[in-house]
């Protein structure tokens, strides 16, 4: 889905890339296999075949690490040298990764490793699909190369904020770590306590409803 003329939706992609504005940093190096809480509010659930987390070695035909470059794993805590992945990370299988992200968000960056064609990035409000890319818009070969080239830092900045994003391939596989995000102040909930002036005139309303009371039982 291409977004609309009112939908501005970049993505710029680099070999050994790093983050861009981002305020959370979320490197999975916890998460449970079968998914739930990432930190900062995310969850992370897996669906279809071979979906879930991985870690090195590398399993032929199925997925392989992605590659740190330029030390651009720091941000989140890891400080290997260049070269695969030393840490946990996530892999589509033939399926999906749903993150809830729990708030709104305009900036979304991962790692994406061995970027094929079929891989595929959908960016939610609720239900809503917004927009989404595949491997081809972050790289135009998208041919699963799996070395160092292969890799690379993803960054999405979008003028519609979303709540959810499905990393999804209909093929073997997707693999990423290092999710950033950018929250949207703008979108959340507002706050529910009264301004200083209705404040004051509910204080007044109170008072003048006892006021009446008292005249009733005299």
């Amino acid at each position: 889905m291409v977004p609309s003329a009112g939908m501005a939706a970049v993505i710029t992609a680099s070999v050994g890339g790093i983050p861009s504005g981002a305020g959370v940093y979320l490197n999975f190096d916890a998460l449970s296999a079968t998914g739930g809480a990432a930190g900062h509010g995310v969850t992370v659930a897996f669906s279809g075949t071979g979906a879930g987390t991985a870690a090195l070695p590398n399993v032929s035909g199925q997925y392989a690490a992605p590659f740190i470059s330029g030390g651009n794993g720091a941000p989140f805590g890891n400080s290997q040298a260049d070269g695969p992945d030393e840490t946990q990370y996530l892999t589509t299988g033939i399926g999906e990764v749903v993150f809830q992200l729990g708030e709104y968000n305009d900036y979304f960056g991962l790692l994406w490793g061995s970027v094929d064609s079929y891989n595929t990035l959908s960016f939610y409000d609720g239900s809503n699909l917004l927009f989404n890319f595949s491997g081809l818009d972050v790289n135009s070969l998208a041919n699963g190369d799996q070395g160092a080239s292969g890799t690379l830092y993803v960054n999405i900045n979008s003028s519609v904020a979303f709540d959810k994003v499905i990393a999804s391939s209909t093929g073997w596989a997707f693999e990423f770590d290092n999710v950033a995000l950018s929250r949207n102040p703008t979108d959340l909930p507002q706050s529910t306590v009264p301004e200083p002036g209705t404040l004051a005139l509910l204080c007044l309303g109170l008072l003048g409803g006892i006021a009446v009371r008292r005249r009733r039982t005299q």
